[in-house]
């Protein structure tokens, strides 16, 4: 079991306790007024968790397919639709090893849901280029990716030299590795995890070998979106890009 599946397996049941759930609704209407879709579109939701964003986007008419790795994510996503009283589509996959059946009007990866959270044998550039080639092969020509990812400055600003020398982040990667704990039936567990931070130029021209051209980079963390400029020390970035229309 990769050890993000696992750690949002226990975190699953809690998961919507997070502040920043609470941003839902107003992330939701960024994303159509960004997006400017027709309720029926198909919008993919990678790393789709308890599907807080899908459940939301099917209750005003769009065509749900969230994709996750976790099957205790899943299950809460599944909950949440029935309680909405909406369908969504919810299929566990590892989405660095997804292959759609078919394109989608929009596509969405939040909130760290999939993007740059490495499994032990990840490759640090392999496995997110991955994700940005799928979402390209998922996408009808012209289609928009939406897309928020860790910040590799602020990573850089907040570690130290003793960080770097006991593990705890490499700069050659830009990745960090932190142990996680949580409370099961039978007791508390941990796992180790690693995530990786991105700076604009490295989304650039990873989107670039995707095949996808980016529209705007910028600050993304959540509880604040919008067009701005990223402020070097907030948690998350936002990525704005689209699938060449065809010719």
């Amino acid at each position: 079991m990769n050890e993000w599946s696992e750690f949002f397996n226990g975190h699953a049941p809690v998961y919507m306790d997070n502040v920043f759930t609470g941003n839902t609704e107003a992330e939701v209407e960024f994303l159509l007024d960004e997006l400017k879709l027709a309720p029926g579109s198909a919008i993919l939701d990678l790393g789709c968790g308890t599907g807080r964003h899908s459940v939301a986007l099917a209750q005003r008419g769009y065509r749900m397919t969230g994709v996750d790795i976790s099957s205790g994510m899943l299950a809460e996503a599944r909950k949440a639709a029935a309680q909405a009283g909406v369908e969504v589509e919810l299929i566990q996959a590892d989405v660095a090893q997804f292959t759609p059946d078919r394109q989608f009007d929009a596509a969405i990866c939040l909130c760290e849901g999939a993007f740059c959270l490495l499994g032990a044998g990840d490759d640090p550039v392999d496995r997110d280029l991955g994700i940005l080639r799928a979402i390209c092969q998922a996408l009808k020509p012209g289609a928009k990716l939406i897309l928020t990812t860790l910040n590799g400055y602020r990573h850089a600003r907040q570690h130290s030299q003793d960080d770097v020398e006991q593990g705890a982040f490499d700069p050659l990667t830009a990745t960090e590795r932190s142990v996680m704990e949580w409370d099961a039936p039978e007791g508390k567990r941990s796992v180790t995890l690693r995530e990786r931070g991105y700076v604009p130029t490295e989304l650039r021209l990873m989107c670039r070998c995707a095949g996808l051209e980016v529209e705007h980079l910028g600050g993304g963390t959540a509880g604040n979106w919008g067009h701005r400029q990223l402020d070097l020390d907030e948690f998350e970035i936002m990525l704005i890009a689209h699938k060449p229309a065809a010719g």
